[in-house]
């Protein structure tokens, strides 16, 4: 699972986001001490960093730059402001994107998982039941048996299997397909999870889901 690191001190904005990314299948860890920024941001051992621009005691560009000195992690930049001279700097001092506020969830997660495969520290190989899982590839191999799943399905199934044994609620996948509640249509969600518990049957694990009435499901 790939740790990313959101530097934000908006503390609701820094909430939503680490929400939106462990509800992707994301390790989310924010900064606590901005006084102290640079220090946490190199001993998070992250895979990524979200870097807000406007930061208190520090500018997100002077901080990125301070941290390129230590570290090549990737960075993408985040900043309310439209300003195209604000892109050409942070990425002139290092940054592998940038994105402006308000930004449409699904696009920062499509950004997050371009810039990791880019730099090579995505996570795409899992396992289950000693079925070899390709979150890249999108696939779940038993021996000589393989299925496809569709991004849905994958996105449904990864989920599940970083809370294995826990139970993942409709609230927490259908923020993670759609990554707004409002424009979700329930039945869609039930097709995608008889379609999954198929392809798992089909690879011997029929009893791989199990529903837990009003409260989700859980991957056994």
């Amino acid at each position: 699972m790939n740790k990313i690191m959101i530097v934000e001190d908006d503390a609701v904005l820094c909430s939503e986001l680490a929400k939106l990314l462990e509800n992707s299948g994301y390790t989310a860890v924010g900064i606590e001490d901005f006084r102290n920024a640079l220090d946490e941001m190199i001993s998070a051992n992250a895979d990524l960093v979200l870097l807000d621009i406007n930061l208190p005691d520090i500018n997100g560009e002077q901080l990125l730059q301070e941290y390129r000195k230590h570290c090549g992690t990737p960075v993408i930049m985040l900043t309310s402001r439209s300003s195209g001279l604000d892109e050409v700097i942070s990425l002139s001092y290092g940054a592998d994107d940038y994105i402006t506020k308000p930004y449409d969830p699904a696009i920062l997660l499509l950004r997050i998982s371009a810039v990791l495969k880019r730099s090579g520290k995505a996570v795409s190989a899992h396992n289950y039941r000693n079925a070899e899982v390709n979150t890249a590839k999108g696939s779940i191999k038993l021996d000589e048996r393989e299925q496809i799943l569709t991004k849905n399905e994958m996105i449904i199934f990864r989920l599940m299997l970083d809370r294995q044994g826990e139970i993942v609620t409709r609230d927490m996948l259908m923020t993670a397909l759609w990554d707004n509640e409002e424009f979700v249509n329930d039945n869609a969600l039930s097709v995608n999870i008889s379609r999954l518990r198929g392809k798992l049957a089909e690879l011997g694990f029929e009893d791989a889901i199990e529903t837990r009435k009003k409260q989700g499901y859980v991957l056994k």
